[in-house]
């Protein structure tokens, strides 16, 4: 099946085994042992400079071949389906929308072939929905398209279930891939996966986008925690168990049956090495890294059947993947023979030169099979259809990609198909979240945790003890669960959302009152009654794309209130148990030094009582459960060693891939260095202003009709004819915001040192927020420059006076408006203009892309 392998590994296999999971197996075998053989000599050649070329040598990659034999039925069926399609229908299977740009009803004149829920979509346009608002609108959309005229093909339903079902109430919430890379159990990975699938399938689902097959090579990149590990060989390991617990094994009844779903192999390929870890970026390397690292989870998927591919939103020097069609069409359908679809990435093809969001026929030429066009469905609908009947896009082109889309839903029984909730799983609410499930998320919990530091054997607790439980990750389940949790990235959840999950502290009151001890939960440590002992929950907060990237992997390198935590405990002589949550590893070698034991927890999901398993003793003093978990992220020395990857030329970490301690081998841990390699405080990416200081190269201005005048640090400035003047002044430290007051027509302008591209980020329903405070009211508009004669602004009047006077808040405006308004946010200048009248007053603490806020202005008139 795989050639071109090394001395030592197996040069073919079968393509007809006896058991179809066996020829995955033995995949996910041939590659890992492949690339142990060839780690040094790709390590080394990822450092080297790359080769600019992004041609590919189809001939050096892995030779595949699909599992699935063509059914001489179905092929006969989808022939005679394509040959009854109209123009208008054949062009509606290659395009998705998402649902909340399109109703059941239009369905009925735009004959799309898919809908997708995205990370802030829900029914009805609620911030979240019930199971039941879930399946019945899946019933909906499924009953339109049944009901058209002509050849009614039905759509597929697909969504984003990348750690459980993670978009509805009450459903199964796992661990991250990156807690489930730490566990090094592909069997365990089989289980999740098909009780993902189930929860799916239950609310009218029938596609997830999963599993994220990308290997991170630089850990600032804000989707480190989708990827299973940093390690080629751990990745492809784990392919087709996800593969197969959501798909059944090929050739078994249950493949694609109504316990199961179709799986999205993502994102292919690369997007894990960009440069400087940045999202959607450029991956800049040579074909043989990008073979041997970044696509090594997908031989194994396309052998365990996977039925779709999701294009990379990155490109490969300097080529998008959306456009790429060596990569798309040469390797991934002709040198591997995946047998499914190829479908894009949220608006990804207009990233292809000269393709917009509404147009780009050359993305499907390329060999994207389906668009995901969430709300441009409409004019790349229109415009497509036009190139087809122009012969700017072949009827060859797009009756293949038609084929290979009915193929799949002729596979998934989905051409006669009864409505989502008239099928095995339908409505059976009960399975939302059942305890079966939950067990099954627990145990992932239990075996991702890695043990760091257990200095004097404190762990495992004794549950009779006074213990208090602290830090504001403790009794938090969005935080425990990171970002994609019922929002894009994971913010803006109360309590109450999460009714079949638990909190850490949840988790450790449980299983302290039952055996007897007492505990108590104070957020910031300030304790009622002395403890024994002190557990300390603490980490990032939720983020997904975007803005989960960042410039430095210090952790909170100005915001020392954790820390602060865990040495006020240890002066009061209290031992110190911190348990970390993080989506990648971090420098944090002051919190390691002054905790007793240290346990990196990752972003365990619903269960945290898997935390106290293995932390606390049972009642007569036994061990529970034992660490297990080991690094599957290399952790970093100091906060500079961004691409920190086994394997690398002067590998040097704290803390070795493969890294962590047991009770049952204990090992003391001395002291670290407390040198950060850091030469200057940073901010993350997309923050220019925060905790008083501005990020690296930006400048505060104000202006008037007088001309410009900087604000040097904390100095009181005035523009040259008084009509704004600022000051610095006290929000939650010394002088760490801005206070502004305008007199006259007055600017405020934040300019960074070269123009930042924004288009990434105007993509999503990303935000500029700024943290502020109205002093006093008056006319205003907020906007963004992009060169001397270039700026988008819009209208803020409004919004303030519906803002409390003196009050602290997050103000925000989308992207999307200031690119309507005439910001070219490729070529962001001033990532904040501030434009007032006289009366007006304002005090800023934060200027920062974001996706969240209490006042939202929205996409108005353009202001004057």
């Amino acid at each position: 099946m795989f050639t071109n392998n090394p001395a030592g590994c197996p040069r073919q296999l079968s393509a007809r085994p006896r058991a179809t999971s066996a020829l995955a197996l033995a995949a996910s075998m041939v590659v890992a042992c492949m690339l142990a053989a060839h780690a040094s000599t790709v390590r080394a050649d990822a450092s080297a400079n790359p080769a600019a070329s992004s041609q590919v040598n189809p001939e050096q990659w892995p030779l595949g071949r699909s599992p699935l034999q063509r059914d001489p039925a179905i092929e006969r069926r989808i022939a005679k389906l394509l040959a009854e399609m109209s123009v208008e229908e054949k062009v509606g299977q290659l395009i998705q929308a998402d649902i909340g740009s399109i109703t059941p009803a239009d369905i009925a004149r735009y004959p799309l072939g898919s809908v997708l829920a995205g990370g802030n979509s829900a029914p009805g346009g609620k911030q979240y929905a019930t199971a039941q608002e879930w399946l019945a609108l899946a019933d909906a959309y499924h009953q339109a398209s049944k009901s058209r005229g002509g050849v009614a093909i039905p759509l597929l339903f697909g969504i984003d279930a990348v750690h459980g079902h993670n978009n509805v109430i009450g459903a199964t919430l796992f661990p991250h891939n990156i807690g489930l890379g730490a566990a090094n159990d592909p069997d365990l990975i089989r289980r999740i996966a098909r009780v993902t699938a189930t929860e799916l399938r239950v609310t009218g689902a029938e596609w997830t986008f999963a599993p994220t097959l990308t290997v991170p090579q630089d850990d600032r990149w804000g989707r480190t925690y989708e990827g299973f590990s940093e390690d080629p060989a751990r990745v492809a390991s784990y392919a087709a168990a996800v593969v197969e617990g959501l798909q059944g094994v090929p050739g078994s009844a249950e493949f694609l049956d109504e316990h199961h779903v179709l799986s999205s192999a993502k994102h292919f390929v690369g997007d894990g090495g960009t440069l400087n870890g940045r999202d959607q970026g450029d991956t800049r390397t040579s074909e043989a890294v990008l073979r041997d690292i970044h696509a090594a989870g997908y031989p194994p998927a396309v052998a365990a059947g996977v039925q779709s591919v999701m294009a990379s939103f990155s490109g490969w020097n300097g080529v998008k993947l959306h456009g790429h069609r060596g990569l798309l069409t040469d390797v991934l359908r002709g040198r591997m023979q995946f047998d499914g679809f190829v479908v894009g990435d949220w608006n990804g093809h207009g990233q292809v030169p000269g393709c917009t969001n509404e147009h780009c026929s050359a993305s499907i030429e390329a060999g994207v099979d389906m668009f995901m066009a969430p709300d441009s469905w409409r004019g790349l609908f229109d415009n497509t259809l036009r190139d087809v009947r122009s012969k700017r896009l072949s009827r060859a082109r797009l009756d293949e990609a038609v084929l290979r889309i009915l193929r799949v839903k002729a596979r998934l029984g989905l051409l006669d198909a009864d409505s989502p909730s008239a099928r095995a799983l339908g409505g059976r609410f009960e399975l939302i979240g059942h305890a079966d499930h939950r067990a099954i998320s627990r145990e992932a919990v239990r075996r991702s945790l890695v043990l760091l530091k257990n200095n004097n054997g404190l762990l495992p607790l004794d549950p009779k003890q006074r213990i208090l439980i602290a830090g504001d990750g403790a009794n938090d389940v969005a935080k425990q669960s990171g970002g994609w949790t019922l929002t894009w990235q994971g913010t803006g959840t109360q309590p109450s959302d999460f009714p079949n999950a638990e909190s850490i502290w949840q988790g450790f009151r449980q299983q302290i009152e039952a055996a007897g001890g007492t505990t108590e939960l104070a957020i910031d440590g300030r304790y009622s009654s002395r403890p024994d002992v002190a557990v300390v929950v603490f980490g990032e907060d939720p983020y997904a794309e975007f803005v989960g990237d960042i410039d430095t992997l210090a952790y909170r390198p100005e915001d020392p209130r954790d820390l602060q935590l865990l040495q006020r405990l240890r002066a009061d002589g209290i031992p110190v148990v911190a348990v970390f949550l993080s989506g990648r590893p971090l420098w944090v070698n002051r919190e390691i030094n002054t905790a007793n034991a240290f346990v990196a927890a990752w972003l365990p999901g619903g269960e945290g009582g898997g935390i106290a398993d293995v932390l606390l003793r049972d009642a007569s003093g036994a061990i529970q459960h034992d660490f297990s978990g080991t690094l599957s992220f290399s952790w970093p020395r100091d906060a500079t060693q961004f691409a920190l990857n086994a394997g690398a030329e002067g590998y040097n970490p704290q803390f070795a891939f493969g890294y962590g301690l047991t009770y049952a081998a204990p090992a003391e841990l001395a002291a670290l260095s407390e040198a950060s390699g850091l030469t200057a405080s940073s901010h993350r990416a997309g923050q220019w202003f925060a905790r008083g200081s501005l990020s690296t190269g930006a400048s505060l201005q104000v202006a008037d009709a007088g001309g410009v005048r900087a604000v040097a640090g904390n100095a009181p400035v005035s523009s040259p004819r008084n009509a704004v003047s600022g000051r610095a002044i006290d929000h939650l430290a010394q002088e760490d915001a801005r206070r502004f007051s305008w007199e006259g027509e007055g600017r405020v302008e934040l300019n960074v040192a070269a123009p930042v591209d924004l288009e990434r980020e105007t993509n999503g329903d990303v935000l500029l927020v700024l943290s502020l405070r109205v002093d006093s009211a008056g006319a205003m508009a907020i906007g963004m420059r992009c060169g001397e004669s270039c700026l988008g602004s819009v209208d803020a009047s409004d919004t303030l006076e519906d803002i409390s006077i003196g009050s602290w808040t997050r103000l925000a405006v989308p992207l999307k408006c200031l690119r309507t308004a005439g910001a070219d946010v490729t070529r962001i200048s001033a990532p904040l203009v501030v434009d007032g009248g006289a009366g007006l007053g304002l005090s800023i603490a934060r200027v920062e892309l974001g996706t969240d806020a209490e006042h939202r202005i929205g996409c108005g008139a353009a202001a004057n």
